[in-house]
């Protein structure tokens, strides 16, 4: 959050790193060491010294809602500043909170997808604090009795940045809280002047808080993404984090083996996958330094700086301050029921059913995943891959409905060409040049043999100007049929072959694997329009004459 979550959890991270040793340490994938002449770049590399890193997030996602958690003031993005300020937003006297149905809703059904205990009494609490985009001078949180409680969140690692090794953790999740998020502060420095935009004021969150289970960026960004999946998924967040719906705390600590955990530092406001995982390495690696030269941790705010590649101190939290948490006396406690605890009498429609969210739950990405290798027969690391970017599981079935062609074929089109040009151009699958039916028409000409895969890639790379054109018609403008007449090609195959007298030499003294360059000669010479088995035939016919 701006304001608020620039204050922090309160008593819910406090009571986690106040354990020190009494809880388990993290399993980490590796030890952290340095030495003090090796300077902060070094500190991952194994030495004499190990460090264990641990790692907690705090993940505030802003709820997929019309309107604000306590007011019926629309919620939309980039909207005119103060534009969508209700009176209660901007807590004149005499409003009061009405709370919105379906962010309790998205709040419990999260806490499900996550394994959560969700409880049927809740409460909510004021969280005093000032600063000038929180017009009440309090947020109201859920401090004491959350929504939801102990629950699990897994994910998936690579092993040394091979996504063919993929290592499956768990980090426990100690609570899911609905809150409100604060205003924005806008910072005018050429003026010395700051700008209030009340637009986020009262907008609903569900604050998710990770236990200290992870011990580098890596760890991190993958939890991070994989509970963005399940919130996207689920349609309880966007948590699109580029417009500010998924924003991230990393707080960070290194001790030695058997040692209490270490003091740590709190990484704030992180807005991004990359810069969560850049941000928690240089921390570990910044706190290593440091005490190897004898120097000690503060307990501070910190914030990364993008472009320095580094966290920078914003203020010092040793003077533990007061947010003089109180009930929220505009409020009820939040009562929930299931299917046993429902009264008959009681209307449906205005109560909250656990078991009737349980049972509306749509499958979740590990299940999607599961079910994308069974149906498709394709790698476990290509289900992460099509999961990752968003729509493309979508475009994939899409393709593999329509055309004659294996998925396990299809898939290296969609992975190594089409998402690789994507990035390449920064683009969306939803703004790709190439729709899916393009794509499955395209492959449908390599399965019927018109076509040779190396042709296919000249005709997608016109689909990429976007012309309007038919693969077939550029299979036609451009000549890039297969060429049909076997004598022809046995005449491009005697020509390689009597150009090319060492390489012939070397396959008839066994070396087989040089055959790949004559193919790869005969296809140049017939630009991309012979089929490659066929001329492997044709040349291990006539290598044995």
């Amino acid at each position: 959050m701006a304001a608020a979550s620039a204050k922090g959890c309160g008593g819910a991270w406090r009571r986690v790193w106040q354990r020190g040793a009494g809880g388990a340490a993290p399993r980490c994938r590796q030890a952290f060491a340095s030495s003090a002449r090796d300077g902060v770049g070094s500190a991952a590399k194994c030495g004499l010294v190990p460090w264990v890193p641990v790692v907690g997030l705090e993940v505030h996602a802003q709820i997929s809602s019309n309107s604000k958690l306590f007011s019926g003031s629309q919620v939309q993005f980039a909207a005119p500043p103060n534009s969508l300020v209700s009176f209660f937003d901007a807590s004149l006297p005499g409003t009061l909170p009405v709370l919105n149905r379906r962010c309790v809703e998205a709040a419990v059904m999260t806490g499900l997808a996550l394994n959560c205990r969700v409880n049927k009494k809740s409460l909510f609490d004021r969280k005093h604090y000032f600063y000038a985009d929180l017009p009440a001078g309090y947020q109201i949180t859920q401090q004491r009795v959350p929504i939801a409680v102990n629950g699990s969140l897994s994910y998936s690692v690579c092993v040394d940045n091979k996504m063919s090794q993929m290592v499956s953790k768990t980090v426990r999740i100690k609570q899911i809280q609905l809150e409100q998020d604060s205003g924005k502060s806008l910072h005018d420095d050429t003026r010395s002047q700051t700008l209030v935009d009340l637009n986020r004021a009262g907008v609903g969150l569900m604050e998710v808080v990770m236990e200290p289970d992870m011990c580098c960026g890596e760890e991190a960004a993958a939890a991070v993404r994989e509970l963005q999946l399940i919130l996207q998924t689920l349609g309880s967040s966007q948590a699109v984090m580029a417009e500010g719906q998924l924003r991230v705390d990393a707080n960070v600590s290194v001790h030695r083996p058997g040692e209490p955990y270490g003091v740590r530092t709190e990484v704030k406001n992180i807005n991004s996958l990359r810069f969560l995982a850049k941000a928690v390495d240089y921390e570990i690696q910044r706190q290593i330094q440091e005490l190897e030269n004898g120097g000690t941790i503060l307990n501070e705010t910190r914030a990364f700086d993008s472009k320095l590649g580094c966290t920078i101190s914003m203020r010092d939290k040793e003077g533990k301050q007061d947010y003089r948490f109180m009930p929220e006396p505009n409020l009820p406690p939040l009562i929930l029921y299931d299917a046993k605890s429902l009264p008959a009498n009681m209307n449906h429609q205005q109560v909250v059913n656990i078991d009737s969210i349980h049972e509306r739950l749509p499958d979740l990405p590990s299940v999607k995943r599961a079910k994308l290798v069974e149906q498709y027969g394709i790698l476990p690391e290509h289900s992460f891959t099509l999961l990752n970017e968003d729509g493309l599981t979508e475009f994939f079935e899409n393709v593999v409905n329509q055309t004659q062609m294996k998925p396990k074929k299809v898939i290296g089109w969609i992975l190594k060409d089409l998402l690789s040009y994507l990035k390449r151009h920064s683009l969306t699958v939803k703004e790709s040049p190439v729709s899916s039916f393009l794509l499955a028409d395209l492959l449908n000409l390599i399965e019927k043999k018109e076509i040779s895969s190396t042709a296919a890639k000249q005709v997608l790379a016109e689909l990429w100007k976007g012309e309007g054109k038919s693969p077939l018609d550029i299979v036609k403008e451009n000549k890039l049929e297969l060429i049909q007449d076997q004598r022809d090609l046995e005449k491009i195959c005697q020509a390689v072959i009597d150009g090319q007298e060492n390489e012939v030499m070397a396959i008839k003294a066994g070396n087989l694997k040089v055959l790949n360059k004559l193919i790869g000669l005969v296809q140049r010479e017939t630009q991309g329009r012979s089929n490659p088995v066929l001329v492997k035939q044709l040349l291990e016919k006539k290598l044995s004459e």
